[in-house]
């Protein structure tokens, strides 16, 4: 039985090539450029943080001001001013 590679990609966050997603999770440019250049791992950081981002903002991610204000923040993330991670950082182990 043979096996497909897994897809890689030079992960924005990490700056290193990594496994890649295995779906586009928009169907729009960001979507595309999240497959393109977001490793899994990273992916999993942002559902961390988007957690902490819709408790924080108290985000009702029914009305399109408040999916608008998660989407800026996702681009921020992965994208805008810091996207990548210190140097060294270790992620937390999980529980």
């Amino acid at each position: 039985m043979e096996t497909t590679p897994k897809r890689t990609v030079q992960c924005v966050k990490f700056q290193k090539e990594m496994e890649g997603m295995d779906y586009q999770p928009f169907e729009d440019d960001l979507g595309k450029r999240i497959y393109d250049t977001v490793s899994k791992d990273a992916w999993k950081l942002w559902l961390e943080h988007s957690k902490m981002i819709i408790n924080e903002y108290r985000l009702d991610l029914v009305s399109p001001e408040a999916q608008q204000t998660l989407r800026d923040q996702l681009d921020k993330f992965f994208f805008g001013e810091g996207a990548a991670l210190p140097p060294g950082y270790v992620p937390p182990q999980q529980k």
